[in-house]
């Protein structure tokens, strides 16, 4: 088995950076090279069983050995692991393109259609399994200011992580051309950053839905806290519930929701938001997306982190819009900005080690972490990219250019910089 481990698996795998394995026969080997720009790890397996579930399962049989410390890193830490597995094999390498095979194509579609059920009946359950587990451990990770579990924007090297999610709200807030009086609804509203920041800089109300009991809760109380309660309501509903009781709204706005949707359901979500607009209405969509087309969700991540989950293609995201009459007024890629977030994260849960070990327990902190440096490399080396996708019903109610977002969002980042100079003098 250890043999098949480094022939099939590792063998090839590593060709840049060094990866070193102490199997628990104690047989050493040595994969790749060191090389400038890549990391260099050294793991030990503590028992046979962790090389064959590898084997089986590269994704989730070595989170599973991880998180059940079967795995053991001895230098480096499982961030620099799983990036230096990414790294060797980079979405943008130039190797031949080449068609699947009959079987291939079989396999990946039947597994592709086994998870891609999200009815309503379960999308509370699937929200409740990542977003109930305890705001005080969000609180640790994310940003104290807005708690944006998203991907943040960053402009210019330096920002802070608070920083970079001001400017991501700005940057969306500016896309939604915005006007005194609208009415404003966030699907997926989290713990109310964005419609608390949105009723903060405009004259407007702004509603807010969530399926997380947990979110609603501390929504309300930061609401309380920023002075803006009586412009902000958050609900626990479901978007196609609340599309059925008639209710409009000029703007809508859905950030880091739409990779819970599920395919299936990809159209109901457009329809229900194009029947919650009004005529001259305009929503921001900003989601995880593919770079490729369409895929699965690895089974680690539909096991342990989201459920129900779904990453799309930005052309199934599009072509399921186009079905409900929205027209995509305006779309941007998000190249990198979320594999810099989620650095991020991952420090502030290494600095809050003890803690977050203490509120849940060690194997909780492995599978975390292990989620987070999988992702990031994801996002530096994968697939994996966030796209926001403006749609409006009416062709005409936009402005014809978009220097109103760059007008907009100048203003807002610069109001909140004469905000933070105030505060330094004072």
């Amino acid at each position: 088995m250890s043999n098949a481990l480094i022939d099939r698996f590792l063998g090839s795998a590593i060709k840049h950076g060094r990866l070193m394995i102490t199997m628990p026969s104690g047989a050493r080997y040595e994969l790749g090279a060191p090389e400038p720009g890549y990391p260099e790890v050294a793991i030990r397996l503590t028992d046979n069983k962790a090389a064959r579930d590898i084997l089986l399962d590269p994704r989730l049989g070595a989170g599973e050995a991880y998180m059940d410390g079967r795995i053991v890193i001895e230098q480096g830490d499982v961030m620099s692991l799983v990036q230096l597995i990414r790294m060797n094999k980079p979405f943008e390498r130039g190797a031949e393109l080449r068609g699947p095979s009959p079987w291939r194509k079989f396999r990946d579609r039947a597994k592709f259609l086994a998870g891609q059920v999200n009815e309503a009946r379960s999308s509370r359950r699937n929200v409740a399994h990542h977003y109930d587990i305890g705001n005080e451990l969000y609180k640790l990770m994310l940003d104290p200011e807005h708690m944006q579990y998203s991907c943040a924007y960053w402009p210019r090297d330096g920002m802070t992580l608070a920083q970079a999610q001001e400017a991501k709200l700005a940057h969306i807030a500016a896309k939604l051309d915005l006007r005194r009086g609208q009415r404003v609804l966030d699907i997926g509203c989290g713990w109310g950053g964005m419609a608390i920041y949105l009723a903060k800089h405009f004259d407007m109300t702004v509603t807010g839905i969530t399926l997380s009991e947990q979110q609603l809760a501390l929504a309300k109380q930061r609401a309380q806290d920023a002075g803006v309660a009586d412009r902000v309501s958050f609900q626990l509903v479901d978007y196609r519930d609340l599309a059925k009781q008639g209710h409009q709204f000029d703007r809508i706005v859905s950030v880091g929701m739409f990779e819970h949707v599920g395919r299936p359901q990809f159209e109901e979500f457009f329809r229900s938001c194009h029947n919650l607009l009004t005529d001259t209405g305009v929503m921001l969509l900003h989601t995880i997306g593919r770079f490729g087309g369409p895929g699965k969700t690895d089974a680690f991540t539909s096991k342990y982190i989201f459920p129900g989950g779904y990453i799309p293609a930005l052309s199934e995201t599009l072509a399921a819009s186009e079905r409900c009459r929205l027209i995509h007024t305006d779309i941007e890629t998000l190249r990198l900005h979320y594999a810099r977030t989620l650095r991020e994260w991952y420090a502030n849960c290494e600095a809050n080690r003890e803690a977050i070990i203490a509120m849940m327990d060690e194997r909780f902190y492995r599978m975390w972490t292990f989620y987070l440096a999988g992702a990031t490399a994801a996002f530096e080396s994968g697939g994996m990219g966030n796209y926001q996708i403006q749609f409006a019903k009416n062709r005409h109610t936009l402005p014809l250019t978009r220097d109103y977002m760059g007008e907009t969002e100048k203003n807002l980042l610069g109001q909140a910089a004469s905000a933070g100079s105030r505060l330094n003098q004072t």
